[in-house]
């Protein structure tokens, strides 16, 4: 909403609080964590290290919360984050990225399939605490959406099994199955994507927030999806590695426009329109909102 609209400060407007550096941590938290689960299954399957896929999907994860910490106006002071397990889920992610490197630190020095299966294990909390983070937010529509929280899980799916594909694929290493299961999660991404942006349009968030996602879709649903699948059922190995890489990139875009364009805030509505004098009231306002709100 613009400055001279004529509901000034009432209308939903875009959230400042978090930025790239937000939308880094979960970027860097779905790709590493999805990695180190499909990098797993590669690893049983001979075409990766463990010792690899542990630093690898820690790497990612650390550089997602690298960026938090630079965020954090006193970045000293993000020992603070550890207090509150009770009530909050950046708490809760911080705990388990702890346990994550406990762990993912045996399986980069032993290169241990053994832990690095629980590593990969942890690592399905950490994403769902990231998801949960979101959903917590209520005062931004487009994340306290319920279907935030399997977008997020699917995307950081996508995401690793496109990096596990990518890596293993031009070798001739890959996991049997693993071009299956990457075109398997594609599509549950896709149909979660379509969901979720059909729930937005039906009124559950700002026009604005509508029209980022609406602005996303097309080429989200061409080059993160449908490319994709076609270069993966080319079946050369180049093709696949390209795929994986266009699949990871895609659902980075995606967090990227979620944390940073479609975050509007709820703003403000009335019930009804107040009148002057002994006058009817008028119908309810809400700016920004589209009628099916």
């Amino acid at each position: 909403m613009s400055k001279s609209s004529p509901f000034g400060g009432t209308a939903p407007h875009q959230q400042s609080n978090w930025d790239w550096r937000a939308a880094g941590n979960f970027i860097g938290g779905g790709s590493g964590s999805g990695l180190l689960v499909f990098g797993f299954a590669a690893c049983l399957g001979g075409g990766l290290s463990a010792g690899l896929v542990a630093l690898a999907g820690g790497a990612l994860i650390g550089l997602g919360l690298g960026c938090v910490w630079l965020e954090i106006g006193k970045p000293w002071r993000a020992v603070n984050v550890f207090f509150h397990p009770q009530t909050s889920w950046m708490t809760r992610e911080g705990i388990v990225a702890l346990a994550l490197y406990t762990v993912g630190g045996g399986a980069a020095l032993l290169n241990s399939p053994g832990l690095l299966g629980v590593m990969a294990l942890i690592a399905c909390g950490f994403v769902y605490c990231q998801g949960r983070i979101l959903l917590a937010a209520r005062g931004i529509p487009a994340w306290r959406e319920k279907r935030v929280l399997p977008l997020i899980l699917a995307t950081a799916a996508t995401e690793g099994s496109g990096l596990a594909l990518a890596l293993t694929a031009p070798t001739g290493m890959a996991a049997p199955g693993m071009a299956q299961a990457f075109l398997v999660v594609l599509a549950i991404r896709y149909l979660v994507w379509r969901s979720y942006l059909a729930r937005l349009a039906a009124g559950k968030a700002p026009m604005g927030a509508v029209a980022a996602a609406r602005r996303l879709s097309p080429p989200l649903g061409l080059a993160g999806h449908l490319l994709p699948a076609l270069l993966v059922l080319s079946g050369l190995s180049w093709a696949a590695a390209l795929a994986g890489m266009l699949a990871a990139a895609s659902g980075w875009g995606l967090k990227y426009v979620l944390v940073t364009r479609m975050a509007l805030t709820q703003g403000f509505a009335l019930p009804v329109t107040p009148s002057r004098g002994r006058g009817t009231t008028g119908p309810g306002v809400r700016p920004g909102w589209g009628e099916a709100s």
